[in-house]
């Protein structure tokens, strides 16, 4: 069995302020450098930034050996001695990351030691070369493996993924299929003169931090404008797992029975969960108010230590009388009342449902607000077809008919970051990756 030492730094000049993190692996019996780690954090406290240094190293480990031993050494008293279990962690924003940093090797694999200062240069110079880099405006974050190190490389870019850090996603390539779908469990809608299109869309790096950033109020104008180089509010959206009505393509609400996830609808969770906690990025988790999203975010959510907030800014459309009905029911039944939703975002479902301008102005006012709650954070919102939407179609400042050129699956996922100047970047839509 492989045996490495991880020495993690991090910093924060501030505190808190401008952060960074560095960490580097060294095989135990020679010494010898086998991977680097930094990243600039944006604006966090110090001890969040050593613990962000501790999970990298640990991450870097496991890429090299996951079945080897590990030996911890920080200049942090605090986070040796709430890792080694002597003392409790209470802050709110080390909790989770003294969970993830837990959950990267098992039980009785990495043992903990303090070390001075002067003896943790390797990754202090490394946190400070990240926090150079954000003081000179750069989103800035590196790793090198063994090969890269031989060769004298410069740290690499970032990785793609979902609150990409060192080592914690994966790149995604995930064709959206252009389907006349409407918001519901998905019913397919015959959408009139809807031409058959797709766009490659690659989840882009996320700057991942506990920074204390200025949310996001509007969707940004066309052109470059200056840019906003602050950590962003991340949100990662993932549809809830299959209902009984989903295989069924009915309308299913906010207004209908507020059914349950199905067996194959809690399996799926467990794989998104099991998927999200590999990566290890996200900070909180918000839920719709409905049954299947709080289901589906508990699963989840414990799987990542978290707590469950619910909004119900984020529940599903009304659909009214069309509620558990399947398209070819509603064009029966509803057929003047089915072609004006079809054609306008202001008209409502027949018995009062909730039109798509009601629902677009419901989302706008809840990204706004949860963009303020959780500014410079990567949060799950857990949510649906017509919100997730939603979301993505005020990002790109899409019109609302986008919504029908769009297709989500259950258990998917998305993700849109928002910068303190107003910017918007969609980083990810449709992934089920983890499905398969």
């Amino acid at each position: 069995m492989r045996k490495f030492v991880v020495e993690a730094d991090g910093g924060s000049r501030g505190n808190p302020g401008p952060a960074g993190y560095g960490a580097v692996v060294l095989d135990a019996a020679s010494g010898q450098t086998l991977a680097e780690a930094a990243e600039y954090l944006g604006v966090v406290t110090n001890n969040v930034a050593e613990y962000r240094g501790l999970l990298a190293g640990l991450r870097a480990a496991k890429e090299l050996d996951p079945d080897a031993t590990v030996h911890v050494r920080m200049d942090s008293k605090l986070v040796v001695e709430q890792m080694s279990g002597r003392w409790k962690i209470k802050h709110p924003d080390m909790k989770p990351l003294a969970a993830q940093a837990a959950r990267v090797f098992p039980p009785g694999r990495v043992t903990y030691e303090w070390i001075p200062r002067a003896s943790n240069k390797h990754a202090d110079r490394l946190a400070n070369e990240a926090m150079d880099a954000g003081a000179r405006g750069e989103r800035w974050s590196a790793s090198t493996s063994t090969a890269e190190l031989d060769v004298g490389a410069a740290a690499g870019a970032p990785e793609v993924g979902i609150g990409a850090g060192t080592g914690a996603g994966a790149a995604v390539d995930e064709r959206i299929a252009q389907a006349a779908r409407t918001d519901t469990e998905t019913t397919e809608v015959p959408r009139p003169s809807a031409a058959a299109a797709a766009a490659a869309v690659t989840a882009d790096a996320d700057a991942d931090a506990d920074a204390d950033v200025r949310a996001a109020k509007t969707v940004a104008s066309p052109g470059w404008g200056p840019p906003d180089m602050g950590a962003p509010a991340t949100f990662v959206l993932l549809r809830h797992g299959e209902t009984p009505l989903t295989p069924q393509k009915r309308f299913s609400g906010s207004g209908g029975s507020d059914p349950s996830l199905s067996s194959v609808g809690r399996e799926q969770a467990e794989k998104v969960a099991e998927s999200l906690a590999r990566r290890g990025t996200i900070q909180a988790v918000v839920a719709s108010p409905l049954a299947r999203t709080r289901e589906t975010a508990g699963i989840v959510a414990a799987r990542l230590g978290l707590e469950v907030t619910v909004d119900e800014g984020l529940r599903e459309t009304d659909f009214g009388a069309w509620e558990g009905l399947t398209f070819g029911e509603v064009r029966e039944r509803h057929p003047e009342d089915m072609d004006a939703w079809l054609s306008s975002p202001d008209a409502e479902p027949t018995g009062g449902g909730e039109s798509f301008a009601a629902t677009g102005a419901r989302v706008a006012a809840t990204r706004d607000r949860l963009a303020a709650a959780y500014a410079g954070r990567t949060v799950l919102l857990v949510s649906h077809v017509t919100p997730i939407k939603t979301f993505v179609r005020l990002a790109l400042g899409a019109p609302p008919e986008s919504l029908f050129r769009m297709e989500l699956s259950a258990a998917s996922l998305s993700a849109v970051a928002y910068y303190a100047d107003g910017g918007a970047s969609v980083r990810l839509f449709n992934d089920t990756s983890h499905l398969r």
